[in-house]
């Protein structure tokens, strides 16, 4: 039910301090309001006069009031510092995620990722909310009412001290096949969120093959279990709740009838067993609410807890380890037998034994079918997934990877599907280099080929894009990225992953015309599926089945007419 890493929350410790004070006095203000309706009463049975029942009535109404407004000033306490540390805590899962990067992804699955960060959170400020409460009335105010209760009626003390742990004893049996039945639908729900982040994703690919019927059905699948393991989890929450209250219930009219004879025989007085009875569901209202909000909290702890253990995944550390660095002519980066291995995949783009030597200003194709590695490969150069096992040299300097703060600094990224901010157009093309003048901005605009295009626009470069703002063509959003490219015109390694692989033949050839002019004076990592770019290529890596099978000069390649690179060139071009 509750987290251990709960406790070490910051700032918990203080608000517990306050929570219990506060809970002391709202369980000395439920007394008092039973102490003072019991007197009523009792003056009512005797029939005394009518002035006699209006002090302990006064006194009822603003121990009532004292006791909500208690209440109020707790769940304004409690809200506060949920709020507070939920965002404290999505913050920290965001700085987690830019500075982990695929490397936490490839463990922790982009679909638990995205429902960590949105739904995730909206659960954990329901459970902090909640639980801190709840827990805190249980395990004060039924104590404080029983030692109340002993000195009035001994024999009802000891009735309502027996009936407790048989309470708590069925809740634990009916909470731990709550827990389990919640964990099981977590997980379904994780399931089903990956699955629909790779639907969305992959949607377009999925209607261009003809599979995006089948893989709906897929979809259907998946959140058929989830209602079923939802179903299933309200079957047991529904049934522990009856079963809670009926034993409350049962418990309330047991002490009733002990109280009801003790007044039969003459043996206790009416004041005490009024207010006995009184105090008996109060008794128990705290283990009740405890009992009805646990499966509403059984989410919130499952997001707490993925949520700590996605925060304490190792963070990249020696980052700092490479000096200053501007890439030139010169300078030089060695692979020497990289191995890396996805936990959560033991068979797709997993690297073996990679070994690569660039210099200079050199041009890279790295080319393999689909799940070759190639993007894997990339995301090793670009310092997002940390090599397993192998060396690393740039310059000659040993590195145990290349998240390297000033190498980041040095390359230009273009991925296959290019990601704009919700933001100006001019902004976008800063991400780079985000003090860059608008002179500057305007002639990457006219190297990227996008000047048309901005002056199509009625705010121009003030125009937003991305989330909520203008809806952009695959060919505009690419030359956006390419203009950022050419606005960072001091990063000279460029690496591209298949950056045309989703546009048509004629936005790529005049997209490629574009492109080639910033290949100048850069390190160039270019991978792709496509054989054309290969002629303005200076070297080839060929890799199949996360191994480098094949390398050499781009034009020594291109003429052989065996080996694995020719085989890769015959299927791509549908030669039989």
């Amino acid at each position: 039910m509750i987290d251990k890493r709960l406790f070490q929350l910051p700032g918990i410790k203080p608000l517990f301090r306050m929570l219990a004070g506060l809970t002391i006095l709202q369980a000395f203000m439920i007394l008092l309001q039973a102490k003072f309706l019991a007197e009523a009463l009792v003056i009512s049975w005797q029939r005394q006069s009518l002035n006699n029942i209006v002090h302990p009535t006064i006194y009822f109404i603003i121990a009532f009031l004292c006791r909500h407004f208690l209440t109020w000033v707790k769940d304004a306490i409690l809200d506060k510092y949920a709020t507070k540390t939920t965002e404290d805590i999505r913050g920290k899962l965001l700085d987690k995620v830019y500075t982990t990067g695929p490397q936490m992804i490839s463990q922790a699955g982009s679909g638990n990722i995205v429902t960590n960060a949105l739904d995730g959170m909206d659960e954990i400020n329901n459970y902090l909310n909640l639980i801190l409460s709840k827990f805190m009335n249980m395990m004060i105010i039924p104590w404080i009412i029983l030692i109340f209760v002993f000195f009035q009626n001994i024999t009802s003390g000891i009735v309502l001290i027996l009936v407790f742990p048989i309470i708590i004893l069925f809740m634990i049996i009916l909470g731990y096949a709550a827990q389990d039945k919640a964990d099981s639908q977590y997980a379904e729900y994780i399931v089903l969120s990956n699955h629909f982040v790779d639907a969305l994703r992959g949607l377009t690919t999925l209607k261009m093959l003809g599979l995006s019927k089948e893989y709906a059905h897929n979809i259907y699948t998946v959140s058929e279990q989830y209602r079923k393991k939802t179903l299933s989890t309200l079957r047991i929450a529904i049934l522990s709740t009856f079963a809670l209250d009926w034993f409350t219930t049962l418990s309330i009219a047991i002490l009733a009838v002990f109280l009801g004879l003790a007044l039969i025989k003459g043996t206790l007085p009416l004041y005490p067993a009024m207010v006995t009875l009184i105090l008996a569901p109060e008794y128990f209202l705290p283990l009740r609410n405890f009992a009805n909000d646990y499966h509403a909290t059984l989410n919130g702890k499952n997001a707490f807890t993925a949520t700590m253990k996605i925060l304490t995944l190792p963070s990249t550390k020696q980052r700092q380890l490479l000096p200053s660095l501007t890439w030139n002519q010169d300078s030089t980066l060695e692979l020497q037998k990289i191995n890396f291995q996805y936990e959560h995949n033991q068979s797709l783009n997993n690297l073996q034994d990679i070994n690569l030597q660039v210099q200079g200003y050199q041009r890279i194709a790295i080319v393999g079918q689909s799940g070759a590695g190639k993007s894997t490969l990339l995301d090793i150069l670009s310092g997002f997934l940390i090599p397993q096992g192998g060396k690393i040299k740039v310059n000659g300097q040993d590195l145990p990877h290349l998240a390297q703060d000033n190498w980041q600094q040095q390359f230009t990224y273009l991925p296959q599907k290019p990601y704009l901010f919700s933001d100006t157009i001019a902004n976008n093309i800063r991400f780079y280099s985000p003090e860059a003048s608008d002179a500057a901005v305007k002639a990457a605009i006219t190297q990227a080929g996008l000047s048309k295009f901005i002056q199509s626009l009625p705010a121009g470069l003030a125009t937003k894009v991305g989330q909520g703002g203008r809806g952009i063509s695959g060919g505009q959003a690419q030359r956006i990225m390419l203009a950022r490219a050419f606005l960072a015109s001091e990063r000279h390694i460029l690496i591209f992953d298949e950056p045309t692989a989703h546009l048509d033949i004629e936005t790529e050839y005049s997209l490629k015309q574009t492109m080639l002019p910033l290949f100048d004076n850069h390190l160039v990592i270019f991978a792709t599926h496509r054989l054309h770019w290969l002629a303005q290529m200076d070297y080839v890596i060929v890799m199949d089945h996360g191994r480098i099978v094949e390398q050499g000069p781009a034009q020594q390649l291109l003429t052989e007419t065996s080996g694995p690179f020719f085989e890769l060139s015959a299927h791509m071009r549908g030669d039989q």
